[in-house]
């Protein structure tokens, strides 16, 4: 199961990445590699290269394509201009219905403008206004032919581009993607194009920021998507209302025209206030026919604009759905790298350990040693792998500072043992530590210093210096932070000195005393030369001199005991000869025992 669910993961991915791997290839052109009649790659890729550019020389490099590739992008929409002119038109049979009602449109546009001129009137002005009446005449007749004019200049424009759609003209096209170009260029050199995709993508170089950005691009898709079905629910609206608007025009402009004295304009399926307040009335003069008439004109034209800024809206909201399903891909592209990059840690990390354990089946070594080695093996690879997961998920931290700066208090507080171990090395290295071989007492252990090391101590045990003294034969390992937080005792200091005693027990009687008296001139002369030794040293060691409490003379305690008197001798002697100078004493305590009491005397 290690094995296999990290490979399969690692399969899986790399599979993914594979049928995504288009997803890539429009990452540095925002799109789609020609989405127009007229191929704007090159304008496309330096707009996305060029907020890459980050030292002066790279920024000038970058400026000097952007001109380059305008003027070849300039070049390629007056070839396309060129080539759609003189290119044949195709007549089917709808082209030829609509083209038969362009050419009768122009002959009605034409005998409109010759009206207006006949009344006095000029006709561009009327065009070049926008509405069918900007101002009024005073004229009805003039009224009345300017706005049917109108009327049938707008019909004549909108016959105009059917024809050109159902030909296969392209000049209105590629007019139209240049104006489009003209206003994303001057977007781009007012708040400097935004963030590319290139660098939105390179951006998101962590699986949790690409995670992120996934959900985020889902939930920004379903939102531009519902924005694009409301503009295609008002345009669908919009249409309706200027079908309507058209043909209560065109019968209000022919009740005009006529000169009838009613115009009864169907009121029903008004699309606005302002219409039905006028469709409703059903004037009986001319001039009320005429003010009619130029409010439907006005409403027409509106119409007309409200209904192309919808569909260019939606178009709008198209393509901006469509980009934010590349980047979607590209996004998702990306997480399946990171996750096909964590599989693959995972699964080396596994194999590292199988290999790990084989080595250790394999190898002669001492078991335990092997053990050891194993467990740090295993604890080395694991942590290495999961910082590299956690460097896949999060990425390098930013705030290395402050960083570093958690990261030093936490093992400050971590290794805090070590690191006074470590100082207390220095101590015990210096002039009152202590050196291997030394007899020192560490926390109620004593023993003789058998290794010192940066961070331990090790003692081999040995008994209480009052009794025995032999080694236990135990190996005893302290973190030398108890030179710093603790203390210790060397008994090799100075000279090595340390009291020791020994007990026996007397038959009480008239000669007790004497023996014991005996005992005490014997001892005092077997140690009168250490213990002259061991208080020079001692008063040398306090820097004094005089101070009565350092006297190492031997002393004799009396007690009473159930078989006679407990005589317990104390004498300082080297710590190195104790067990030769015990038995010196015993011996001759003995050869005093054995001695007739009047012998004593």
């Amino acid at each position: 199961m290690l094995l296999a669910i990290p490979a399969m993961v690692l399969v899986f991915c790399l599979v993914g990445l594979y049928l995504t791997r288009g997803a890539m290839a429009n990452l540095s052109f925002l799109g789609d590699k020609n989405t127009g009649l007229v191929d704007q790659r090159p304008w496309q890729t330096v707009r996305a290269l060029a907020p890459l550019a980050v030292s002066a020389e790279e920024q000038n490099f970058a400026q000097e394509a952007e001109r380059l590739a305008d003027h070849e992008v300039d070049q390629a929409f007056a070839q396309a201009l060129r080539e759609a002119s003189t290119q044949g038109k195709t007549m089917t049979p709808e082209a030829q219905a609509l083209a038969a009602k362009v050419s009768q449109l122009e002959d009605e546009v034409k005998a409109d403008k010759a009206r207006v001129v006949a009344l006095g009137g000029d006709p561009k002005a009327k065009l070049d206004t926008g509405t069918a009446a900007a101002t009024d005449s005073g004229n009805d007749d003039l009224d009345a032919a300017q706005t049917q004019l109108q009327l049938d200049s707008d019909e004549l424009d909108d016959a105009n581009e059917n024809l050109t759609r159902a030909t296969g003209d392209k000049r209105g096209t590629i007019q139209q993607e240049l104006s489009e170009r003209e206003t994303a260029m001057k977007k781009s050199a007012v708040d400097g194009g935004g963030k590319t995709a290139i660098v939105s993508a390179k951006s998101r170089g962590t699986l949790a920021a690409r995670i992120a950005g996934w959900f985020d691009q889902r939930s920004r898709r379903g939102l531009i998507l519902e924005a694009k079905q409301q503009a295609d629910k008002d345009a669908e609206t919009l249409k309706g209302q200027h079908a309507r608007i058209e043909a209560q025009a065109g019968v209000a402009a022919a009740a005009a025209s006529a000169g009838l004295t009613t115009a009864g304009v169907p009121a029903q399926n008004a699309p606005s206030a302002k219409t039905t307040a006028a469709s409703t009335v059903k004037p009986t003069t001319r001039v009320g026919r005429l003010q009619l008439l130029r409010t439907l004109s006005e409403e027409h034209s509106i119409l007309e604009d409200r209904l192309a800024t919808q569909q260019q809206l939606s178009k709008v909201y198209g393509d901006w759905a469509a980009q934010v399903d590349r980047q979607h891909k590209i996004v998702f592209h990306l997480m399946l790298s990171s996750f096909a990059l964590i599989a693959f840690i995972v699964l080396c990390a596994v194999l590292a350990v199988f290999g790990i354990d084989l080595l250790v089946d394999r190898s002669k070594m001492e078991p335990r040693r092997m053990h050891t080695m194993k467990t740090i093996a295993l604890l080395a690879v694991q942590a290495v792998s999961l910082l590299l997961v956690l460097l896949v998920v999060f990425g390098t931290p930013s705030q290395m500072p402050t960083i570093l700066g958690l990261a030093t208090a936490g093992v400050t507080v971590v290794f805090q043992d070590f690191i006074l171990a470590f100082f207390g090395w220095f101590v015990l290295m210096g002039k009152n530590g202590i050196r291997v071989g030394d007899w020192v007492e560490i926390n109620s252990v004593g023993g003789e210093v058998v290794e010192i090391t940066l961070f331990r101590t090790m003692l081999m045990e040995t008994g209480n210096w009052t009794d025995k003294g032999h080694p236990t034969g135990r190996r005893v390992t302290f973190i030398n932070n108890f030179a710093i937080t603790g203390q210790y005792f060397n008994f090799s200091t100075v000279g090595q000195w340390m009291w020791d005693e020994i007990s026996l027990t007397i038959a009480a009687g008239d000669a007790a005393y004497k023996t014991i008296e005996a005992i005490r001139d014997r001892v005092i002369a077997d140690t009168r030369e250490d213990a002259h030794l061991a208080e020079q040293e001692w008063k040398l060691a306090t820097r004094q001199q005089g101070l009565s409490q350092f006297s190492a003379t031997p002393s004799v305690d009396l007690r009473p005991g159930a078989a006679g008197i407990d005589i317990i001798v104390r004498y300082v002697t080297r710590a190195g000869n104790r067990f030769e100078m015990r038995t010196k004493l015993y011996q001759a305590l003995i050869d005093i025992l054995q001695l007739q009491p009047e012998r004593l005397a």
